[in-house]
């Protein structure tokens, strides 16, 4: 089959008893922040927490009784990995996922808890894959692959139809990247359905494929990223010139951008993603004039986060807004000191959360000491005040960046 708006609709009827209708809800506060009158789409919230369960039961819905007999194989070390195994589950198709060797322990422990047999191979994603296909072949098993596959693209699609029968005014839809089965599938329904929508991608910098072959440029990657749902070096063999027909342009986003998404995502909108469903936010903040006046949708395609990544993201938004921030703070060595330090601070209403009390590896003559706190304040024009009371009080104090 090819992909088209038909396999779309066709895909919406096939999956729509097992998958929910997420929210496209407005964003009151992210609107008046970026300028645009802005929708996000909520696909964090499906029972695996993505999108990909949209492409993945609609591929396994149209097997053949002799397919769903064999069983299928994935090869994946996230979201579609989780997809296909609950999926299978349902339908009682036998599931193999291979995944590289040194996956997280939580993404294998999730994936098996959904019913499916794990396979760990390989050093790299690409020797994992090339085992996978060996073993799909010895076992006649059909391989899932996670977004060059028509069936696949026109499950993902149907977000694109939920987005417009909610909201048809939406005249932009930003889309996170990776091997673009997400951005083609949106892009033959949301062109089916209001041909004058902007398609816009969104690619980490420092997996920059899709952006790269659209641009006739050569990529470079990164070691790795935050994003590693959409770190992908090769765009897909089917998505790559759907996009190149359909798709406005392909956006860079670098990881900073998102980890900003992230919190921000967290704070205003109180929901989670991952490093990849906050790519279309960072691409808004990071491209405002880009934006500014549009309707636009924006696909939130993943909640699967670590959570102690997400703390160290929660951290270092923080500091970066400035709410977090680390002082150092010149005294006399002796006795008091130090306490009336802490009461100058607690009289600012800051509130300490780590203490370094330097004398040994410090500038300062003998009898001076630093101490180094950690603080955490309402924000920037607090830390000033901070300092200003400080040096009232007789003590040099400096915020110390990075």
């Amino acid at each position: 089959m090819a992909v088209t708006a038909h396999g779309v609709r066709e895909a919406a009827a096939a999956i729509a008893d097992a998958l929910i209708d997420t929210p496209c809800l407005s964003s009151r506060t992210l609107s008046e922040i970026t300028g645009a009158e802005v929708w996000l789409k909520f696909e964090n919230l499906q029972f695996t927490a993505s999108f990909k369960e949209r492409g993945a039961l609609n591929k396994l819905r149209s097997l053949s009784l002799h397919e769903r007999a064999a069983g299928v194989l994935a090869v994946s070390a996230g979201n579609h990995a989780q997809a296909v195994a609950y999926h299978a589950r349902r339908l009682g198709i036998r599931a193999v996922i291979v995944m590289p060797r040194l996956t997280p322990h939580v993404k294998v422990e999730h994936t098996r808890a959904h019913g499916a047999e794990v396979i760990l191979v390989g050093e790299t994603f690409d020797a994992a894959k090339t085992a996978a296909l060996e073993h799909a072949r010895a076992h006649g098993l059909t391989v899932v692959h996670p977004y060059d596959d028509e069936r696949v693209i026109c499950g993902q699609g149907t977000v694109a139809l939920e987005m417009l029968a909610a909201q048809p005014a939406l005249d932009t839809l930003l889309v996170p990247v990776g091997g673009g089965g997400l951005i083609a599938g949106i892009c033959v329904a949301a062109k089916d359905v209001k041909p004058a929508v902007e398609i816009v991608g969104v690619e980490t910098s420092g997996f920059p494929a899709l952006h790269c072959a659209l641009h006739a440029r050569p990529a470079a990657f990164a070691g790795s990223t935050i994003a590693e749902g959409i770190a992908v070096k090769e765009p897909g063999a089917l998505t790559l010139p759907i996009v190149r027909a359909l798709a406005a342009d392909v956006l860079l986003v670098d990881d900073g951008d998102l980890e900003q998404a992230i919190v921000m995502l967290l704070e205003i909108e109180k929901t989670v993603v991952e490093g990849a469903g906050a790519a279309g936010l960072a691409a808004l903040l990071a491209h405002p004039r880009r934006f500014r006046g549009r309707k636009v949708g924006i696909v939130l395609s993943g909640g699967n986060i670590d959570p102690l990544v997400l703390a160290d993201i929660i951290e270092r938004g923080m500091a970066r807004s400035g709410r977090l921030v680390r002082l150092r703070v010149d005294l006399r060595d002796l006795p008091g000191s130090l306490a009336q330090v802490t009461a100058c601070l607690a009289a600012a209403s800051a509130n300490i959360q780590e203490v370094h009390h330097q004398r040994a590896f410090s500038h300062l003559p003998v009898l001076s000491a630093e101490v180094e706190f950690v603080l955490r304040t309402r924000g920037p024009e607090h830390v000033a005040e901070i300092v200003a009371a400080l040096a009232r009080a007789g003590f040099s104090a400096a915020v110390i960046a990075g």
